[in-house]
């Protein structure tokens, strides 16, 4: 079978049991993202910068395709999680990195006033994968050189 688009465990995650993405029902648009290890995520206070949560996955897709990473519908109101960067978008030429083989996470803000904790395996996002388009003058030749964080970056 060729591969289009899916999910891989990431380099370094080999053995921490990690469970590849699934949609839980046919209708589904995205697929329930899991995090890789228990973490606590603190109280939100303007000192403090956001928590990214392990997914230890990482995804590959066709060229003009990207992956968004959105918040689940109930981490607001039931943990108080709200996505940092309101959605993330994780580009083709993120998987496989140098920095860190494309493993991609959660940057979380609690804003509840006690701390939230993530078990292993619980679901804490969704994944979709999308198509974009480019405009008429788009010159883009740049490449990736690492991970999160690094496009524009010199």
């Amino acid at each position: 079978m060729k591969k289009v688009r899916g999910f891989e465990v990431a380099k370094g995650f080999e053995d921490k049991e990690i469970n590849l993405p699934k949609r839980s029902t046919k209708f589904s648009a995205g697929y329930d993202i899991e995090a890789a290890e228990d973490i606590v995520i603190k109280p939100y206070s303007i000192e403090k910068k956001p928590t990214i949560v392990s997914t230890g996955i990482k995804a590959y897709m066709p060229d003009d395709e990207f992956l968004m990473l959105c918040n689940r519908s109930s981490n607001p109101k039931k943990r108080g999680l709200v996505l940092a960067n309101g959605v993330g978008i994780v580009d083709k030429d993120f998987y496989g990195n140098p920095d860190n083989d494309g493993a991609f996470g959660f940057s979380f803000i609690n804003i509840k006033d006690e701390d939230c904790i993530i078990k292993k395996g619980e679901r804490i996002g969704q994944a979709i994968f999308q198509k974009f388009l480019i405009a008429d003058d788009d010159n883009a030749e740049g490449e990736r050189l690492s991970g999160f964080g690094s496009t524009g970056v010199k």
